[in-house]
């Protein structure tokens, strides 16, 4: 069947009419045949067994009985009326009840002729009821595309108080069937479907809709979650091997003089064999003639600022610029001081740019920059001014990407004449099945391991009951001169209370941990939302360099802030965090040589997603493990925040449950595109015009990253 007949308009559809269609179009987003086909039932009703009056049961429970009515009666009550009729078979009697529709439902009701009656029953007074149940005349019942497995289509309360009942939408599905006389053309390849055992695509829609039984049920809905992974992992896939064959990259032939000293002479620990494969990785991207563009994912502490000093080393070897830019000015600095330290033996000459950098320090940045004596700058956005000029940038790292717009990151592409290769890092570990499918075109680099010789971080769960122990753990930490942070949630909407806590918090330590007074005296750092940037980089500062021994926040230290003295991270209220955010504050200790731990501080009152992620937390430091268990608690689309959830509103597929169908539909869409790139061949013909059809109808891919 042609495209043409599926983009009909939904209100050319016989039994639609305007009224309908507006409401499904504003409802439901249905403005076309095809959406109408593309609304899969949330779940099914088991319409194989007809009951027996006589056999039923007086638990409450949906049924199907075939039977008669014999007799109609109105009965007042005290708000309005009902109408109540005698239905019977041959075991026995029961009623049925209408509370409204009434005059309709009474003309329209036919005595002692047979129906097929469906709904829940109710036991009252000896008798059994049904409430509005759905009817049908049994000859009707027989002829209709009729399903063993009841569809229970998504709806909404407008709909149904509109009459746009399950019913109905059952009705238009069947209309829409009709009409097609099951001409829907194959969208996938005659080997696949082979080698894969999958029904075709005619089979696969009219058992998804009807089924006739659950196993039929199974093998319709699995090959409609394939098709649709594998159409989206095309897309990408496509786009990263478009992406190599049109955007050139300078290719860098040779690892020269400052990669090898610094490998051989200054590198300052033994790599772990993550680390050397990634590095591997990217040295294979950099020396092709295509751009690199890649996803470096490591957790915290796995050392991903060496795997990007190494591949600037590459850069400069071959003669170009690199630079790194962070989301904040602390992420920045603590970048640029630990690769000067790094590079303290080679004679290279590297810079840091921030909103904070003074006029005259900027002009002669500029000046090096495109003079080309500065080899590695560094910095924050400032980096994106146009002022901002290099004289051949041929390697840009991004840190935490997803801290910067499209359009941001764009503007580093267009420094050059090539665009320079590109590694985006990332601290925030991303399960595998979204990886897969929000960065599904860029290349994926994973360090999965940590260091040797880092200790893993201890982490209890302690209620609110044992304040005071923890309060002597700290105080016998902070006197082997250990720091301790000491976060407090803070939440948009309960604003002012949380701020509250916190102000309430801070008193309580100050109370514990006095500033003056008898010997031992502490000094305590704040930071929170509403300072002045100035003050939180002060006070942020004093800690840093160890004045002060805690520091009390709200989760503005989350990201990137590297004291190695600090060995305690204690969490209040964790049950208010996620996971993730638990997991990254975890971080922020156990970067010295000395046992760190983290604390998560809770009420007693716990709900079950809260009991899941703190077990987790002290269960595991797995990165990938813990946001595996946060995918599966909070859903995609919260997982990855509202940019990016687009390319997870599926219509059949979910990412988390058939995590398994979309490995398999990412290893087939590249071996489809391997062996033919343009879906030339004559087997590709369905692949070909189907693609071509999503991309025109369906704008479902301009989001990808």
């Amino acid at each position: 069947m042609s495209s043409t007949f599926l983009q009909t308009p939904i209100d050319y559809l016989k039994g639609v009419g305007p009224n309908r269609a507006s409401l499904l179009k504003k409802e439901l987003e249905i403005h076309t045949f095809q959406d109408l086909l593309n609304l899969f039932p949330n779940r099914y009703l088991d319409r194989t067994q007809y009951y027996k009056i006589g056999s039923l049961l007086q638990t409450s429970s949906e049924v199907q009985i075939i039977g008669k009515i014999t007799h109609i009666k109105t009965i007042d009550q005290k708000r309005g009326k009902r109408l109540v009729a005698t239905f019977v078979d041959e075991t026995g009697k029961m009623e049925l009840v209408w509370f409204r529709g009434q005059k309709w439902i009474r003309e329209n009701l036919k005595i002692n002729v047979p129906y097929v009656i469906f709904g829940k029953t109710n036991w009252f007074n000896g008798t059994f009821s049904m409430p509005h149940p759905e009817m049908e005349l049994l000859d009707a019942h027989e002829k209709s595309i009729r399903s063993a497995m009841q569809p229970v289509y998504p709806s909404t309360e407008k709909l149904s108080n509109s009459g746009i009942t399950n019913r109905v939408v059952n009705g238009l599905m069947q209309q829409l069937f009709l009409e097609a006389k099951k001409g829907f053309s194959e969208s996938l390849p005659k080997p696949l479907l082979e080698q894969l055992k999958l029904v075709s695509k005619n089979e696969a829609l009219l058992n998804v809709h009807f089924p006739k039984s659950q196993q039929l049920l199974a093998r319709a809905q699995y090959r409609l979650k394939f098709e649709e992974l594998f159409y989206i992992q095309l897309q990408l896939v496509r786009k990263n091997l478009v992406h190599k064959s049109k955007i050139k990259g300078y290719p860098f032939e040779k690892i020269g003089e400052n990669f090898n000293s610094f490998y051989n002479d200054h590198l300052p620990f033994e790599l772990t064999n993550a680390q050397k494969r990634v590095i591997k990785e990217i040295r294979n991207d950099l020396g092709s003639n295509a751009q690199m563009n890649r996803l470096l994912q490591g957790d915290v502490g796995s050392g991903k600022t060496i795997v990007a000093l190494l591949s600037m080393l590459i850069a400069l070897d071959n003669g170009f610029q690199a630079c790194l830019m962070a989301p904040t000015e602390i992420l920045s600095v603590q970048h640029y001081n630990s690769l000067v330290e790094l590079c303290n033996e080679l004679k290279l000459s590297i810079s840091l740019l921030t909103g904070s950098t003074k006029t005259s320090k900027r002009r002669k940045i500029h000046e090096n920059l495109e003079n080309g004596s500065l080899n590695i700058l560094i910095g924050t956005h400032a980096l994106l001014e146009d002022k901002v000029k290099f004289s051949n940038l041929g390697l840009a790292i991004i840190d935490e990407q997803h801290r910067f717009g499209v359009a941001q990151r764009s503007k580093l592409w267009h420094k050059n004449e090539f665009p320079p290769h590109v590694l985006v890092m990332t601290a925030t570990p991303i399960p595998r099945t979204l990886a897969m499918s929000v960065y599904g075109d860029l290349d994926i680099s994973v360090i999965d391991e940590l260091p040797p010789g880092r200790k893993d971080i201890k982490t209890v769960h302690r209620f609110d009951s044992n304040r005071l122990k923890v309060f002597r753990f700290i105080r016998d930490e902070i006197s082997k001169g250990r720091q301790v942070y000491i976060v407090y949630p803070l939440i948009q909407e309960s604003e002012v209370l949380d701020y509250k806590d916190l102000m309430d918090g801070y008193e309580s330590i100050v109370r514990e941990f006095p500033p003056d007074g008898p010997e031992p005296t502490y000094q305590i750092s704040i930071v929170h939302g509403k300072m002045k940037p100035a003050d939180k980089e002060y006070e942020m500062n004093r800690f840093i360099k160890g004045e002060t021994q805690i520091m009390v926040a709200t989760t503005v230290i989350e990201v990137g802030v590297n004291v190695p003295n600090a060995s305690v991270m204690i969490v209040e209220s964790a049950e208010r965090f996620g996971l993730s955010q638990l997991h990254q504050l975890r971080g922020r200790v156990g970067r010295g040589a000395e046992q760190s731990y983290c604390i998560l501080m809770t009420s007693h009152k716990l709900s079950a997603d809260a009991k899941t992620r703190l077990e987790t937390m002290t269960r595991t430091s797995d990165g990938f493990e813990i946001a595996e268990v946060d995918l599966k608690l909070r859903g995609p689309g919260d997982l990855m925040g509202t940019q990016q959830s687009g390319v997870l509103n599926l219509r059949i597929a979910d990412i988390i449950k058939d995590s398994e169908i979309l490995k398999i539909a990412r290893s087939y869409a590249i071996q489809v595109l391997k062996a033919d790139p343009n879906l030339a061949s004559e087997e590709n013909i369905p692949v070909k015009r189907t693609f071509a059809q999503l991309t025109k109808y369906r704008n479902i891919w301009n989001y990808i990253s």
